[in-house]
């Protein structure tokens, strides 16, 4: 009789005990995640802005960081073209602690370009006002990034050509009581350190023999165009392709390493609740 008690016994305490387990697991607490979401132009996109590298190395994992910089985009374009739409959908998602939206403009707003342009003192103000409602009212809270600043320089000293527009973005800020990530202020401040040879090593390509002795002499080349497009790639691979330049504005790898650590020890001092989930 005792014989046949034991292995019972023995295979009651396995199933107790497997089911311990499921309601450990069943009880486990849920997920709380956190959620930035980049809204710009080229100077945030992947691979030419700052946005790839600070979602790749400085947010931890319990952050879904999503770019959505896209070149050449104003304020004006960016709403027109829907791409505003897109990302006011991704802040209303529930199921975050928290949603930060990070909204950098300005080099497309200085545009000649019709579609693109926007009248400095009026326009792109009233288009940053208008970001910063509708993303409180989706919920999420609005963070304003002054614009990065073009590392052109004459007679050794930056010329900080979006310093007024910087100033529409910081009047936003304060007058509507939201963050703000003074990017324009610290890039200029770092360029001018690094002097314009050290600068050229934040770009996507090496300078010409040419422009790089210029930038040694303290005054930077007008920018040469982009390179023509490249041919299509056929084949049943990948078939997206980025054209790559050197130029005073846009960010290669270090360039964008370099200014994400700008961006993530600003962004914590501006938004205490998010600095347990930034990485230096």
């Amino acid at each position: 009789m005792i014989r046949r008690l034991v292995p019972l016994a023995m295979a009651t305490l396995l199933a107790s005990g497997a089911q311990a387990q499921e309601r450990e697991r069943t009880d486990a607490p849920p997920l709380e995640p956190y959620k930035i979401i980049l809204v710009g132009d080229s100077t945030m996109a992947p691979h030419s802005g700052w946005g790839g590298a600070f979602c790749a190395h400085h947010v931890k994992s319990s952050v879904a960081c999503l770019n959505a910089g896209r070149g050449g985009r104003s304020t004006r374009s960016y709403r027109q073209e829907g791409g505003w739409d897109i990302a006011l959908a991704e802040a209303k998602v529930p199921g975050y602690r928290g949603t930060w939206v990070l909204i950098q403009f300005a080099h497309n707003d200085q545009s000649t370009r019709p579609e693109r342009w926007t009248e400095e003192a009026t326009e792109f103000p009233a288009n940053l006002r208008r970001f910063v409602e509708e993303v409180k009212a989706a919920g999420a809270t609005p963070v304003l990034v002054t614009p990065l600043t073009r590392r052109e320089f004459k007679d050794g000293r930056l010329k900080n050509t979006l310093a007024s527009w910087s100033d529409q973005v910081r009047a936003v800020a304060k007058a509507m009581d939201v963050p703000l990530v003074d990017l324009n202020a610290l890039s200029a401040a770092q360029a001018q350190e690094m002097g314009a040879e050290m600068a050229t090593k934040l770009a996507q390509e090496p300078p010409t023999d040419e422009e790089l002795a210029a930038a040694k002499a303290g005054t930077t080349l007008t920018a040469r165009p982009a390179p023509s497009e490249p041919a299509p790639i056929t084949g049943d691979g990948a078939r997206g392709q980025v054209t790559r330049k050197f130029d005073y504005t846009h960010l290669g790898d270090v360039g964008a390493e370099v200014t994400a650590k700008l961006v993530t020890q600003a962004l914590a001092r501006a938004v205490p609740g998010l600095r347990s989930q930034l990485v230096r």
